[in-house]
C-alpha cells in the first residue's frame, strides 16, 4: 500500500480509502470487511450518516479493535448541508455517538450540489457555524466536502477557502472535473475520487468489448492507474460488501507510478475507437448545449450514449440513465424524451449534432425501470 499526504490536512492516507456505503449486510460482515482493509494497509474508512447503519457498524468494529491504534486510523463521515447550525449541530453529536467517538478525524459536508447547498454553507448563521464550533470543541479535525454537482459548483465551494478536501467523480470515462482537481490541488486540499469502479462504469463487470480495447489489462485496473498516477490525487474510494471484494482493487495498490507507454498507448486506442465508432454523432462534451429549457442533461445523456455505441457499455448506460428523474439533485436531469425539438441547444453546439435525435435515440437505447441511489 502506498501513502499520500491528503493536502493541507497533513494527513498521510493510503491511495486506496474503504468507503462503507455497501457495507451493510450485518454488523459482522463489516466488521471483517474493516479488520481486512486495515490488515491491508488501509488507514481511510468513510462513512456517512445517510448508509443505513454503517456509521453503526463502523462504530462497533472501533470497539471492538481493528489491529492497530485509533490514532493511525482517519475516520470521514458525512453529513448532509443544513439551513441552520442547531440542525447540523444535533447531526454531528448523533454521529459521534454512532460511532463512538470523541472525535471525527474527516468530516465531509455530503452532497453540495447546487447554488442553493452553496448559499447554506456560506450563510453566516449556517450549518458550517456548527461545524466549525465542533472543530474549536475538538471534535472534528478536518472538514471538506463531497459533490456530485456541476463543474460550476464545485469550484465555487473550492472558492470559499472553507474546505481541506473534497470527495468528487473523476475517472477515465469521466474526466468533466479536472478543473476542480487541478483548482484544489493549488488550494492545497486533499483529493479523495468517488466509486471509480462503479459510478465509473461497472469497470468490475465490463463488456467483452471493453475487454479486448483495455487488452492488455483490465479495464478496472487501467482506470485505477489512470487515477494513481496522478500525483494530485490523494486516495480512491473502495466500496467493497465483503472481505474478498478488497483483493482485486488492492492489487494495483503499489503501483502508483507514472503510466507506461504500454497503458498509454491503450488510452489513446480507447479514444480513437470511440471516434471511429460514433463518427459525427461523437459528443464532445464541450458542455454549450446548457442549459435546457426542459431540463435536460444534455451532455450527460449522450455521454452515456457515447460509452454504450462504443465500447458497449449498455449496462452501465442503463443502471445510470435510468436514475434521471429519480435520483433529485445527486443525478439531475430529465430523460431525453423529453425534448420537444425547440433548437434552442442547436445554434450552440460546435459540433453541429442533431441533438433532439441523438436525445431521442439514447432514451430508447437505455430506458427502462426506474433506478434510485443504493442506499434508498
Amino acid at each position: 500500500m502506498q501513502y499520500r499526504r491528503f493536502g493541507k490536512t497533513n494527513r498521510s492516507l493510503s491511495v486506496f480509502s474503504l468507503g462503507t456505503m455497501r457495507c451493510l449486510a450485518s454488523a459482522e460482515v463489516a466488521y471483517q470487511t474493516l479488520q481486512k482493509a486495515v490488515a491491508l494497509g488501509v488507514n481511510h474508512l468513510e462513512t456517512a450518516q445517510g448508509y443505513g447503519n454503517s456509521e453503526d457498524y463502523v462504530g462497533a468494529a472501533l470497539q471492538r479493535g481493528l489491529g492497530v491504534p485509533r490514532s493511525q486510523l482517519f475516520i470521514t463521515t458525512k453529513l448532509v448541508p443544513t439551513v441552520d447550525a442547531a440542525t447540523m449541530a444535533q447531526a454531528i453529536d448523533q454521529s459521534l455517538d454512532r460511532l463512538k467517538l470523541d472525535y471525527i478525524d474527516g468530516l465531509a459536508i455530503h452532497g453540495i450540489n447546487t447554488w442553493e447547498h452553496l448559499d447554506w454553507i456560506k450563510a453566516e448563521n449556517g450549518c458550517m457555524q456548527a461545524v466549525q464550533q465542533a472543530v474549536a470543541d475538538g471534535h472534528i479535525r478536518h472538514v471538506g466536502f463531497s459533490t456530485h454537482g456541476s463543474l460550476e459548483v464545485i469550484l465555487a465551494a473550492i472558492a470559499t477557502g472553507l474546505f481541506e478536501f473534497v470527495n468528487l467523480h473523476y475517472t477515465t470515462f469521466f474526466q468533466r472535473n479536472a478543473a476542480a482537481i487541478d483548482r484544489a490541488h493549488q488550494q492545497d486540499m486533499g483529493v479523495f475520487i468517488i466509486s471509480p469502479a462503479d459510478k465509473g462504469g461497472l469497470l468490475y463487470t465490463p463488456s467483452e468489448m471493453l475487454e479486448q480495447l483495455c487488452q492488455p489489462f483490465s479495464p478496472l485496473e487501467l482506470n485505477y492507474r489512470f487515477l494513481l498516477s496522478d500525483p494530485r490525487i490523494t486516495t480512491l474510494s473502495v466500496g467493497a460488501a465483503t472481505a474478498s471484494e478488497l483483493a482485486l482493487p488492492l492489487a494495483v495498490a503499489n503501483r502508483v507510478e507514472a503510466l507506461s507507454p504500454a497503458e498509454v498507448v491503450v488510452l489513446q486506442r480507447l479514444e480513437e475507437h470511440q471516434s471511429e465508432a460514433l463518427g459525427s454523432d461523437r459528443c464532445g462534451q464541450c458542455y454549450a448545449c446548457l442549459p435546457c429549457p426542459e431540463g435536460i442533461y444534455i451532455p450527460e445523456v449522450l455521454r452515456l450514449r457515447n460509452l454504450a455505441i462504443a465500447y458497449d457499455m449498455t449496462e452501465f448506460g442503463q443502471y445510470r440513465y435510468r436514475m434521471f428523474e429519480n435520483a433529485g439533485h445527486w443525478f439531475p436531469g430529465n430523460k431525453g424524451d423529453r425534448c420537444t425539438d425547440c433548437g434552442d441547444c442547436l445554434p450552440r453546439c460546435p459540433e453541429g449534432l442533431n441533438i433532439p435525435a441523438l436525445l431521442r435515440d439514447t432514451h430508447e437505447r437505455l430506458n427502462g425501470k426506474a433506478r434510485r441511489r443504493l442506499w434508498e
